[in-house]
């Protein structure tokens, strides 16, 4: 290291100076501040991030980098400021301009065109433009695999999930921006793609994965990515939380950037921390004392995106540190000497204080408007149409009615940094007012708008738009939804916002009803639009019609109406493992799999129960404590069981078991339990057992699809998530059998104890009672007819089977009703059982400790708008009746994972156990070959 030093030159001795360079900051307003002009002028600062807020025409862009550029030169600087930008296109552009920068594909839209050279073209014409302005630093690529796409803020931001993808793509982007003369930066080390939301805004989130787990998956683009020369790399604000791991801030940690990035990938390029003033890192540590953390850890570069009192504050530290003695001079020195390094590649006076700007953007633009719409019209991806009514013109008639439903959403990300400044600050979302002035693309609603007029620019008959809420599918929706001959519903991220979801299949069901048009019975057709995330109904086979976009700027929907009426034939595919055959692992052992008989099996299964149970995993442990062999057995006329074992023929020992369900009423075979003797693992009885349990499966008549965890009986609700490395396991062990485990949903258990003692929040009882909604327990078969007609509004597996269970067993079982006044419709019901219930039997928590009472199954209908509201009052009922009853705690047994905790919690309960359902397309199905 001590070379670093030695090449530096006398004008780095004052300290000023050289701390000056280690600091990126940013600035409100679109000229230069007093504020920054301090920094530049007294502070020496040596880089700036730039973002929606500063920008409002390239023209002014360029005016504005060239004024921050004289502005450093007067003031004596050695060398030009780095000046950066997130420029990723599709969603988050810093920079937008309708006349003189071009709108490109998301990174994931992008690797939709199957094009590593498009990749390379685009991204070389994006720096073309931001460096026409004076821009010197692309902040990016983004080089994250994206493993975990529940409530995932990356979405389309990465190129998928499939670790040699992400890296062949994230080199292309990489090399476009250098060879265009920017200074590169790789992010987010170590990988957000998997990271977990573990608490409120106070908590950052959390990689759970293991160092060698990661080093497998997330840290292969990074790695390739330095190979190829990366110029820098940010790394993240997040925590890190596995087996010899534990880091609050992955920025601020030696572990992470001296022995990971440095040592084990052998970086030496520029190390740039997560923006220091997010909320949890300066509430938990301090702007100051997180800069000389951060410096330690073997950062280069502190970022402080605009608070000018939290950069004083940033300052102050880091000069208090050196006086104390924390940061030697020769680490500052090593610091400067990669900072100098980047520079030199990036920028001279010359180029600095020469911006090209609108002349040369003006050359430009005619080829990268070309490019643009090549990019677009290649990412398109239609990823079914079952019934070939892609393009329109084949189903329509020229004065027919097309009808477009569009979600009422939030404009598209600005850039990365502002969007988490306004989330940290705001603890939400800004003011539409103020994303309609500083976003760089129009926001959700302006930009659909577009949409309906350019569908409507193509045909002589009428398009009918209009939008949709969380409120459902309303009157005028099905109004319209009568008048179309045919419909385009638009997604949004549907996988994250779950009401975009229902009133899909609301629609969907709507419109499969047959319906009569000069005397012809036909089904009137719906295309489903993902706009961003593709994940939204890749997997869902119900929807016979799903293009995906990518992203919702104006250019991306253009070309969307290209396909749709014909005029381009769509080239696009999933990225990633989702439209992959699974490269499945194969099995070592081929184990004899016998049926599962219960009069020989039933002991050693209960020793087999005790063995996982006691066998220190806790993936298994927990969920299986209170079961025994009888919690397996359903004996439920309308599910067909088979259940299988991998015994010893010798001992009678089972080493493994599996028991499989087959729901007739929805054509779903399921997975409820795979579990091997502790002893025995890694020798493929698991395999054996999985593989049997779906060529069984696969050979039921009516089979639809597959999925992993059963709600009866309610053991696994699919794969346990509550124990951090084990449900990393996990989830690789079954993706390596062929399930896509990246699309799953959130299941957990929960459960409120001291019954005897609670009460419900302040409020909630009045709020409840004003709601507007009439509530009821009924009891017995003689109230099926309405209960199961409002349940068919959900195609949850074995939901109607536990219905039917609680309805014949009017002793221990009631249904709790929400009635609208007006007409006595049911809008939402929920079983309530006791622990004498045949339903309890299948629910082994209900055995373990207090005696208790259980509430299940809830369904709401579609249609209205309070889902949380009405789901807290259908609960807070059940909880005041079981606690009636004298029970001292409450299970709810099966709940969503993702959505209403926080209202749960309000009202006392806890997650017990939680789990990730998963399921796939029968028909799609491949069985893993035999070794």
């Amino acid at each position: 290291m001590g070379s670093h030093a030695d090449e530096l030159d006398l004008s780095w001795d004052d300290t000023d100076r050289l701390l000056g360079q280690l600091f990126m900051m940013g600035f409100e307003g679109t000229t230069v501040t007093p504020q920054i002009r301090k920094l530049i002028q007294e502070h020496h600062l040596g880089s700036i991030l730039l973002t929606a807020k500063n920008l409002k025409s390239a023209e002014q862009t360029t005016q504005l980098v060239l004024e921050l550029q004289e502005c450093a030169y007067d003031a004596g600087h050695v060398v030009p400021l780095a000046i950066g930008l997130d420029q990723e296109n599709g969603g988050v552009n810093s920079l937008f301009d309708e006349i003189y920068i071009r709108q490109y594909p998301s990174a994931m839209g992008i690797a939709a065109t199957g094009s590593r050279e498009l990749a390379y073209e685009v991204a070389k014409a994006t720096a073309e433009e931001i460096a026409a302005c004076g821009i010197n630093w692309m902040m990016g690529p983004c080089l994250d695999v994206l493993t975990n796409v529940r409530n995932q803020p990356l979405g389309v931001r990465t190129t998928g999930d499939d670790p040699q993808e992400v890296s062949s793509y994230g080199v292309a982007f990489m090399k476009g921006y250098k060879d265009a003369g920017l200074a590169t930066m790789g992010k987010h080390f170590p990988s957000y793609g998997s990271l977990e939301f573990l608490g409120s805004a106070l908590d950052v989130p959390t990689i759970t994965e293991s160092l060698e787990s990661l080093s497998l998956s997330a840290l292969v683009p990074f790695r390739n990515a330095i190979k190829e020369g990366l110029d820098a790399m940010m790394v993240g604000g997040c925590a890190m939380n596995s087996a010899g791991l534990n880091v609050m801030h992955a920025c601020l940690s030696e572990q992470v950037v001296n022995d990971l990035l440095r040592h084990d990938l052998h970086f030496d390029g520029v190390v740039i921390s997560d923006c220091l003033e997010m909320e949890a890192l300066s509430h938990n540590i301090g702007v100051g004392g997180g800069t000389v953390m951060a410096i330690n850890a073997g950062c280069d570069v502190v970022l402080l995106c605009r608070s000018f009192v939290h950069q004083q504050e940033a300052i102050e530290g880091f000069k208090l540190g050196i006086e104390n003695g924390m940061i030697t001079e020769e680490r500052l020195r090593v610091s400067l000497k990669r900072v100098l390094d980047m520079k030199a590649k990036c920028t001279t006076w010359q180029q600095a204080l020469n911006p090209p700007g609108i002349t040369l953007l003006s050359q430009l633009q005619p080829a990268h408007s070309v490019l643009s719409t090549k990019s677009y019209n290649s990412s398109i991806t239609v990823v079914r149409d079952k019934g070939r009514i892609l393009p329109l013109g084949n189903i329509m008639e020229p004065e027919d009615e097309l009808l477009l439903l569009t979600p009422l959403v939030k404009p598209l990300v600005a850039s990365a940094a502002s969007r988490a400044l306004s989330e940290h600050a705001t603890n939400g979302s800004p003011e539409p007012a103020l994303w309609e002035r500083s976003a760089s693309v129009m926001s959700g609603e302006r930009v659909f708008r577009e949409l309906g007029r350019s569908l409507a620019r193509q045909r002589s008959g009428r398009v009918l738009h209009t939008s949709y809420t969380a409120n459902g599918v309303r009157p005028q929706h099905e109004n319209l939804i009568n008048r179309a001959r045919a419909i385009v519903l638009v997604t949004a991220d549907a996988n994250r916002n779950l009401y975009q979801s229902g009133f899909t299949k609301h629609v969907s069901m709507i419109a499969n009803m047959q319906y009569t048009s000069g005397g012809e019975k036909r089904e009137k057709p719906v295309v489903v639009v993902a706009c961003s995330s593709p994940y939204d109904f890749a997997m869902d086979q119900s929807i016979g019609t799903y293009i995906c976009t990518y992203d919702f700027t104006e250019t991306a929907l253009n070309s969307l109406v290209k396909v749709l009426y014909g005029e381009i034939t769509p080239a696009g595919a999933l990225p990633g493992t989702i439209s992959q055959s699974q490269k499945l692992s194969q099995s070592k052992q081929h184990w004899l799999v016998e049926a599962f008989n219960e009069e020989r099996d039933s002991n050693s299964l209960d020793l087999l129960l005790k063995l996982v149970v006691e066998g220190n995993t806790p993936g298994l442990r927990s969920e299986l404590s209170s079961a025994n062999s009888n919690s397996f057995i359903l004996r439920h006329p309308e599910i067909l069981e088979a259940h299988f074992v991998v015994r010893n023929s010798s001992t009678q020992a089972l080493y493994g078991f599996c028991s499989t369900y087959f729901f007739k009423a929805t054509g779903t075979g399921v997975i409820g339990a795979v579990f091997v003797d502790p002893g025995r693992r890694k020798l493929s009885i698991g395999h054996s057992l999985h593989n049997r349990a779906i060529r069984t499966l696969l050979q039921r008549e009516g089979i639809k699809r597959f999925q992993l965890g059963s709600r009866l009986p309610s053991i696994y609700l699919g794969i346990p998530t509550g124990h951090g490395g084990e449900r990393k396991r996990l989830r690789s062990w079954f993706a390596n059998l062929g399930w896509n485990t990246a699309l799953s949903r959130s299941i957990c258990s929960m459960v409120t104890r001291n019954l005897s003692t609670w009460a419900p929040p302040p409020g909630m009882a009045k709020s409840l009672s004003s709601a507007g909604v009439d509530f009821d327990l009924v009891y017995g078969w003689a109230h099926a007819g309405p209960v199961l007609d409002h349940i068919k509004t959900n195609n949850r597996q074995g939901l109607a089977e536990v219905y039917k269970m609680a309805l014949a067993d009017p002793v221990a079982c009631g249904i709790i009703r929400a009635r609208r006044p007006e007409d006595g419709a049911l809008i939402g019901t929920v079983v309530l059982y006791n622990m004498h219930s045949q339903l309890a039997e299948f629910v082994p928590s209900m055995r373990d400790g207090d005696l208790a009472g259980g509430i299940s199954s809830p369904v709401i209908s579609p249609s209205v708008g309070e889902y949380s509201t009405l789901l807290q009052g259908l609960i807070l009922l059940g909880m005041r009746q079981i606690k009636k009853q004298g029970c001292n705690a409450c299970m709810l047994d099966y709940m969503d994972g993702d959505g209403n905790i926080d209202g749960l919690s309000a009202l006392g309960f806890s997650v017990l156990h939680n789990f990730e359902e998963v399921s796939c397309d029968a028909a799609t199905w491949t069985m893993v070959p035999p070794s």
